[in-house]
């Protein structure tokens, strides 16, 4: 009987172990720029592969994280019944911490937008028009 259960966790062990050889990989790469008057365009650009299409924190790259991402539809609900925009908008501009982000996975999208932008006011115009099709993906 121990012979059997000593076994069983040996192979229990090398499922464990080829199971977590193939977690997904994230590949950073270098942003396609869009138009910063698009917020659904910049979600799906550059939200979507980590929180889903729909938001939901199930995007294909989610699984490679060490923290999954959340869940964007219930960030009202988690907020009173009030949509959190300085906390939303401090967020992708990089200035609020996420401790689900942990080592900060989430890309700090205030810099990138910077990096592609030809002002400040262009930057700021993205994270708002971010924020505001965020706002509008709340469950209702």
């Amino acid at each position: 009987m121990i012979r059997k259960i000593a076994v069983f966790i040996a192979l229990g062990s090398l499922v464990l172990t080829a199971m977590a050889q193939d977690k997904p990989k994230v590949e950073r790469v270098s942003p396609t720029p869009t138009s910063a008057a698009d917020g659904k365009a910049m979600f799906k650009q550059y939200c979507a592969p980590c929180h889903g299409m729909d938001a939901k924190g199930n995007g294909p790259a989610a699984p490679a994280l060490k923290a999954a991402p959340a869940d964007l539809t219930q960030l009202s609900a988690r907020n009173g019944g009030k949509f959190p925009e300085n906390k939303v908008f401090g967020s992708i501009k990089g200035e609020v911490g996420l401790a689900a982000h942990g080592s900060k996975e989430m890309p700090i999208w205030g810099d990138v937008f910077r990096s592609m932008s030809r002002s400040e006011g262009e930057t700021q115009l993205r994270i708002t028009n971010l924020t505001n099709y965020v706002r509008s993906l709340q469950a209702k």
